[in-house]
């Protein structure tokens, strides 16, 4: 019996529905097909059980407040979060429905659209708060936790100019004051793969799985990034872009929250953290025995950016008018 067709024997002993056909998306998440409905299995032990119920009892707080996000299926044990035995290791499950729309194509990633998940975001923060003050957090962790984070573990010692910007960039970070209007539950990895729309621009949020506590400006940093990293459709001036997004989203976000002009000028810091949070990813899950040329470019583009301490905004862009 393959993975996937002991997959779908174990998603039909526990949940409420009759799975016909699983086919892997990621080595952790599989689309699901039951008669005329398609749902999504996320298979993994990437967070404890404890973790990834407090994470579905948030989502489902959030589609409550009327933000879009897919819905948990319980299953016959009436639990969110599951565990399966498969032929190596048992491992925790949750299915999801699918979620309405589509991944909009990086042409498509424009300022009218990025304003939208300004607003989204803006929403989202609003009911975290309003989340934590019914619902403690108890079991998901602070950014700094997660081992990912742990740039100078990853990050090789004979590249001692991107570890000395990366250990000041933590650490600068991790001693800024916190409070409770810029500090709190966020999803942790909002961009365009993170999100779907509709034909009527409703906006879904998926992927929950990197939610943290963190400065609430990480979930702005996150998407301006992505969109200026990755996005970029060419044609025109790429600073220009990078322009207009980040005054779109922050323009989106403040119609729907507060955001202090301290945060705001922190911008640029958030993002150059993602900027290194990705390079240690490389470094941390990468061959690099085995790097591949398009590896080795990318790694290579980010090592000189980050050498050079390039900053992908300007500031001029924050200055309110």
């Amino acid at each position: 019996m393959t993975l996937v067709e002991t997959i779908r024997e174990r998603l039909n002993e526990v949940y409420p529905i009759e799975v016909t056909n699983v086919e892997a998306v990621t080595n952790e998440m599989y689309r699901c097909k039951a008669e005329e409905e398609t749902y999504y299995a996320r298979i993994t032990n990437y967070k404890t059980l404890d973790e990834q119920a407090e994470e579905v009892r948030y989502t489902e707080f959030l589609r409550n407040e009327g933000l879009g996000t897919s819905p948990a299926i319980a299953s016959l044990n009436g639990n969110v979060v599951e565990k399966i035995s498969l032929p190596e290791k048992d491992v925790l499950t949750v299915l999801y429905e699918a979620a309405p729309g589509r991944h909009l194509p990086r042409s498509e990633w424009n300022a009218d659209v990025l304003k939208e998940v300004g607003r989204e975001i803006g929403k989202l923060h609003r009911a975290s708060k309003k989340f934590e003050k019914t619902h403690p957090i108890q079991h998901i962790n602070d950014w700094h936790e997660s081992g990912e984070y742990d740039f100078l573990t990853y990050i090789p010692e004979e590249e001692q100019a991107i570890r000395a910007i990366a250990e000041e960039v933590h650490s600068t970070i991790r001693n800024l004051p916190k409070t409770d209007g810029n500090y709190g539950l966020l999803h942790g990895d909002l961009w365009l793969e993170n999100i779907l729309v509709d034909d009527d621009r409703r906006m879904t949020m998926i992927d929950f799985q990197d939610c943290e506590k963190h400065f609430y400006i990480f979930d702005l940093a996150v998407p301006i990034y992505s969109a200026i990293e990755y996005s970029f459709p060419g044609g025109g001036n790429i600073v220009d872009y990078g322009r207009e997004v980040t005054k779109a989203i922050i323009e989106g976000y403040e119609e729907e929250n507060d955001l202090s002009a301290e945060m705001v000028e922190k911008l640029p810091l958030f993002i150059k953290l993602k900027e290194l949070f990705e390079y240690s990813l490389m470094h941390m899950y990468w061959d690099k025995e085995k790097l591949t040329e398009e590896q080795m470019r990318i790694m290579n583009h980010f090592r000189m950016r980050i050498e050079r301490n390039h900053s992908m905004i300007e500031e001029k862009w924050l200055t309110r008018t």
